[in-house]
């Protein structure tokens, strides 16, 4: 008989990769906020510190959730939908809620800290997907497929409320990707396509600031000043750092010419100071993490492991592809972060949240297949 240890996900080449994610993260929230640091609080490693200390109780999440039991999440882990509904509403409670650039995402915490639900939301999608689609015997096996919808339906409507357009939208190409996957005919991927043209001219092209978004995505130098201003910049700052980068720290689209420097549009920065090549191999680091969680979902026999994984890696994938297509101008912009790059300890918690579970279920899928081939044996 051979012990399978729950530490053997040290050894995981998605692991180590994560390693390296965390590691360049921490390096790019330093390049890319010292200078915005130093000229808003006078403290050039303001931001870096707090990242730093989310990285490290980051890492104490992703262990604890390789611990813990696969039957306690099948059962149980379908609630974080619902506890995610009820902070999204907590962040329309007056004293609770934070605006920030006119949005309703935070919700205000001791110690200066905020948290951004919708972070939290965009994993738990793929928990109760995951639960709805096993039907296990819990609350969804007992709901009338109405009530389903109901209770999946809510808390996008705050989420649009809020505004948070961008997470929205992953929210709903991960539920479609799945839905195809899992034998969703193409028709009705059609029929939802045709629905969503109405819906998007109600909810995106008859929305002032969404339509300018759209048009500076399309046209970004008919109004180089106001609308196409951050596309242009974003794309001067990879431009300029041509195939080798000009330097780590030496950026220029970071000394106030590039919003958002080190949250929506730090891959900016990364691809002018480290280059096309230094992109690349992000990128492709990036890739091998997104294969790595196909991986599991393809090896894992379970329907719910298989599900959840395909679910949370799809997560993830979306959320890195929107992020570069913005930077690079392929897409207009959605006010989304860049996983592990941008400056957030929300982001960095959940992450590490999705993360140790895949972790968790790459040593669960491990853990039968070993078993299987000893029994062959």
């Amino acid at each position: 008989m051979r012990p399978f240890l729950k530490s053997s996900f040290l050894a995981s080449s998605l692991f180590l990769s994560l390693v390296a994610l965390f590691g360049i993260g921490l390096m790019q929230v330093y390049s890319s906020s010292y200078i915005f640091a130093t000229e808003s609080y006078g403290d050039g490693l303001y931001f870096f510190k707090r990242q730093l200390i989310f990285t490290i109780l980051s890492a104490f999440c992703l262990i604890a959730c390789t611990q813990l039991p696969m039957s306690f999440l099948k059962k149980w882990s379908w609630l974080l939908w619902p506890v995610a509904f009820v902070l999204l509403c907590a962040t329309f409670i007056p004293g609770i809620g934070v605006r920030v650039g006119g949005a309703l995402r935070w919700i205000q915490l001791p110690m200066g800290v905020r948290f951004e639900p919708s972070e939290l939301l965009k994993v738990a999608f793929s928990f109760v997907f995951a639960s709805i689609v096993c039907r296990h015997e819990n609350i969804l096996a007992k709901m009338k497929w109405g009530w389903v919808f109901l209770f999946v339906v809510a808390p996008l409507v705050l989420l649009y409320k809020q505004p948070d357009f961008g997470s929205l939208v992953i929210i709903v190409l991960v539920a479609l990707a799945l839905l195809f996957t899992f034998g969703l005919s193409l028709k009705w991927l059609i029929g939802a396509g045709v629905a969503l043209i109405p819906i998007f001219y109600f909810l995106v092209w008859n929305v002032g600031y969404r339509k300018a978004r759209i048009q500076a995505f399309l046209d970004p130098w008919s109004d180089p000043a106001q609308k196409g201003f951050q596309v242009i910049q974003s794309m001067l700052s990879v431009h300029s750092g041509g195939l080798t980068g000009v330097g780590l720290g030496q950026g220029q689209g970071k000394l106030f010419f590039l919003p958002e420097a080190h949250t929506d549009f730090t891959m900016a920065v990364f691809f002018e100071e480290m280059g096309f090549f230094g992109a690349l191999f992000i990128l492709a680091l990036y890739g091998f993490v997104i294969f790595k969680g196909f991986q599991i979902a393809i090896k894992a026999q379970d329907m719910f492991k298989k599900t959840l994984a395909l679910g949370l890696i799809t997560t993830f994938a979306f959320s890195v592809f929107i992020n570069v297509a913005v930077v690079l101008g392929l897409v207009p912009t959605k006010g989304l972060t860049m996983p592990f790059m941008s400056y957030g300890g929300s982001s960095l918690l959940i992450l590490s949240f999705l993360f140790g579970i895949l972790l968790n279920l790459e040593m669960s899928v491990s853990k039968q297949s070993s078993a299987g081939s000893f029994n062959v044996r």
